[in-house]
């Protein structure tokens, strides 16, 4: 097992880890600062594989209590409202970084000034874009900056398990398995940013890419931190929907489509948001997920079983224009975005909920920092389409800023548990040791069927019920999975990481599950069949989850209303 000493760990290369190790190498550049990460620096996450674009007030007309107003009633009164002004506010500073700092280069107007487009839910034009292929925009000009800098890296190194100090007071290190060699890593670091990214890729149709499997939420609860939030799930309403037998289907096409005037049609080919909504495809992503799959249970669905997405009203050419990235995505799998129809289904998009966290970024285990989709608290029980990227960007800084911060006041490297680093290795042998052999392919099939049908898009107490009931089995069948004798060469073994992928989707969907019976109303993303109201608004509260010694446990806690309160604004009328 080797040992390394760093300064500040960043687990994940998405949007919010770039930015905190360059926030933190500019605050103080004698940092040794390490990146840890599954895939590669600048290939993986998925703020790379953002399209749509980045909120941001910067026009007159438009203004931070505006958009602060439309982040909170779109995330139905449950944001901790000072995290949505840090990201609103926060927002400006950073999308000027990006340009004028980092070399972005986003899409502009006649007369120079940065063009925004349309994004449902939201009451002004905010959203700034570089095409529809923003997040690779962005990934690569971060990923450059770091590659300049003498910011240590360590690639297709999964994170394991925090590691406290022997009195479990405060946190001590990582434990990291080099996949390339299966050799096992723990890094002593004074600080750690958990910024692995969500990915609800439990579900059957999901965006985010198949190396995303919420390891760091289930790391966060193993380690018995507070989870807040974890019932609401984002179903982007367009998903691709390209067949059952290509990972193409659940990727996303763009919001912006419906924000410039896309349809969504039946199987008779109508419109049908209109029946649902009165701002029709402009809807929020909750209400609009919802109505196509009211249409998928009702039977009026395109061959594959979802919805048509029609944008050849439009003119083929400004489309081909506007959405270069989304035709050439659909022409790939056969479709004609620019002039004919795509099948389209809601497709599990992105995590509102996470570890509870401080607008600093700590968290209640000293050393650890959270930021991004990792983290809970900042979008609530929706997250307004454009928001994500400002929440990696804005929370990415501030965690870099504040960690250096920690580690000049009073970071230092504390000895982790002996005895915790050999019972988390033990943990990720289990499979080496057990001579049982089972079907990782069958119990994926069964988790997507379970999630999806169950904990999904619509959910009651009964299927609730069938889903954690499910997950019990699951959990058990991993527990007792044993590696086939031909795979147990530890040297990029897939299937042992399979293991582990599925072991932290299993943890993460138990609290979901959990969170989404105790919540017994509708919120946003979060629709109860059997609890269809939202309840009073004035008396919200959320969701917080926890585990100890292997089991989970949920509790409410009142949403503090320190800006405005339901019924009241910001905005002078």
């Amino acid at each position: 097992m080797r040992k390394l000493q760093t300064d500040i760990l960043i687990l994940g290369s998405g949007g919010a880890g770039l930015f905190a190790a360059l926030h933190a190498h500019q605050a103080n550049p004698s940092l040794t600062i390490t990146i840890a990460v599954k895939g590669l620096i600048g290939k993986g996450g998925c703020t790379r594989m953002v399209q749509g674009g980045d909120n941001v007030a910067l026009v007159p007309g438009d203004s931070v209590e505006r958009h602060f107003m439309d982040t909170i009633e779109g995330r139905k009164w449950l944001p901790d409202q000072d995290l949505a002004w840090m990201l609103v506010t926060g927002a400006i500073e950073r999308i000027h970084e990006l340009e004028n700092e980092l070399g972005c280069f986003f899409d502009r107007n006649p007369d120079g000034t940065i063009h925004q487009k349309a994004f449902a839910g939201q009451t002004f034009d905010r959203t700034v874009h570089k095409g529809d292929l923003t997040g690779i925009e962005i990934i690569n000009r971060l990923a450059e900056q770091v590659w300049s800098r003498g910011i240590q890296r360590l690639e297709e190194h999964r994170a394991l398990e925090f590691l406290r100090t022997g009195d479990g007071s405060a946190l001590a290190g990582v434990l990291l398995v080099d996949m390339r060699t299966g050799d096992y890593l723990v890094v002593e670091a004074k600080a750690v940013l958990l910024a692995t990214g969500g990915g609800p890729t439990m579900y059957r149709f999901h965006t985010p890419s198949g190396d995303k499997s919420c390891d760091g939420l289930a790391m966060a609860l193993a380690a018995g931190l507070p989870l807040r939030d974890m019932e609401m799930v984002q179903f982007h309403p367009t998903g691709l929907l390209a067949g059952p037998h290509t990972r193409m289907t659940g990727t996303v096409l763009e919001e912006g489509m419906r924000g410039a005037g896309g349809y969504l049609l039946d199987a008779r080919r109508e419109r049908f948001m209109h029946n649902y909504d009165a701002r029709g495809e402009r809807a929020t992503r909750d209400i609009v997920s919802r109505a196509i799959y009211a249409e998928m249970r009702a039977g009026r669905t395109t061959p594959n079983g979802g919805v048509y997405i029609s944008m050849a009203h439009l003119g083929p050419h400004n489309v081909r224009r506007q959405f270069k990235g989304m035709v050439e995505r659909c022409a790939d799998c056969g479709f004609d975005l620019a002039g004919g129809l795509v099948e389209v289904v809601p497709t599990a998009h992105y995590m509102m909920g996470g570890v509870e966290f401080a607008t600093d970024c700590t968290t209640a285990l000293p050393g650890l920092f959270v930021a991004g989709e990792d983290s809970g608290g900042v979008h609530g029980a929706n997250r307004l389409g454009g928001n994500g990227v400002a929440n990696s960007t804005v929370f990415g800084g501030v965690a870099g800023d504040a960690m250096a911060a920690w580690v000049g006041r009073e970071g230092t490297y504390r000895t982790p548990d002996v005895a915790a680093i050999e019972a988390a290795v033990a943990r990720a042998e289990a499979p080496f040791r057990s001579g049982a052999v089972g079907d990782l392919e069958a119990m994926r099939e069964c988790l997507y069927a379970s999630m999806w049908d169950d904990a999904g898009i619509v959910r009651d107490a009964t299927s609730l019920g069938r889903a954690a009931a499910t997950l019990d089995t699951l959990s058990a069948e991993l527990d007792a999975y044993g590696l086939p004798h031909a795979a147990r060469d530890r040297a990029f073994n897939l299937t042992w990481h399979d293991w582990l992928n599925l072991c932290s989707l299993v943890a993460v969907s138990r609290a979901i599950v959990l969170a989404a019976q105790a919540r017994q109303d509708s919120r946003g993303a979060h629709y109860r069949a059997d609890f269809p109201e939202s309840g009073d608004l004035a008396a919200s509260a959320y969701t917080r989850v926890r585990q100890s010694d292997g089991t989970l446990s949920v509790e409410s806690a009142p949403v503090h209303f320190t800006r405005v309160r339901p019924g009241e604004s910001l905005i002078s009328s």
